[in-house]
């Protein structure tokens, strides 16, 4: 883990309220994998204190990138951060996805903002000789991903719940027509879509790999505060720290709130 000045590249608004930032930051993208997160000050004069996880999006060479969206004083400062502004960030922090030397087959499940990590898989997935298809799920047309930023190469799969967009419903509705198909599963969004995964008697996993990011508010993101306990098989696990990627089968959703 290093703690780097980060110098931004760019910055725009790719939805409402939602941004992408590049910035160049050698040590961190040396050591950067799929599934970690950065964490970063956010100098807003009304929180200095802790600094906010967000999660890398993409990597090329020495600079990495990650999507945001606005939701209190210090991601605003954030989103407010021009080219040649510095940043100062902490990390790789935390575990990472592990694709299995076998596997040819990756589903990747995403709901709302918890697509940026997952493509980020999918690049390097791509980049293996995987085929790959990611299932992505939102409100309404006006919150979807943009397709531009997908990587190239996977199959990109849209339902938003209104139908305004691909197809109409939830996401996780999708993923039993593709479970046979998938050697393993990876899946990042909202606790309530893992929590309609578990109950869902279709969503038979057929004991493959399912692999899960996360998506839980932490304190200091290192590991100290134990602000994002949960319960597992194994004990008591911090997602900070021993995630935020775990195995589907370990976590006991049922105390998970």
């Amino acid at each position: 883990m290093f703690q780097e000045t980060a110098s931004v590249i760019s910055n725009h608004e790719v939805m409402p309220g939602v941004h992408l930032v590049w910035a160049e930051s050698p040590e961190i993208a040396a050591g950067v994998r799929p599934g970690q997160f950065v964490m970063i000050s956010c100098d807003s004069g009304q929180e200095r204190l802790l600094r906010r996880p967000i999660s890398i999006y993409q990597v090329v060479n020495q600079s990495l990138a990650f999507i945001f969206a606005v939701a209190g004083p210090g991601t605003k400062w954030l989103a407010s951060r021009q080219a040649g502004e510095q940043l100062d960030m902490l990390g790789p922090t935390g575990n990472h996805f592990s694709i299995n030397p076998a596997s040819r087959n990756l589903l990747l499940v995403a709901g709302g903002l918890g697509i940026a990590p997952l493509c980020f898989l999918g690049q390097e997935a791509l980049k293996k000789g995987c085929q790959i298809t990611l299932l992505y799920g939102t409100r309404t047309a006006d919150q979807s991903f943009p397709e531009y930023l997908i990587p190239k190469g996977c199959d990109y799969i849209i339902t938003t719940e209104d139908g305004t967009a691909g197809e109409a419903g939830f996401v996780t509705s999708l993923v039993p027509g593709y479970i046979e198909w998938a050697d393993q599963v990876f899946i990042c969004g909202p606790l309530p879509m893992y929590q309609t995964l578990v109950n869902d008697s279709r969503s038979n996993f057929l004991n493959k790999s399912v692999e899960v990011s996360l998506e839980l508010r932490m304190g200091c993101g290192l590991g100290f505060c134990y602000a994002c306990t949960i319960m597992t098989r194994q004990g008591l696990k911090q997602v900070c720290k021993d995630g935020p990627v775990f195995d589907m089968n370990q976590i006991i959703w049922d105390q998970l709130k």
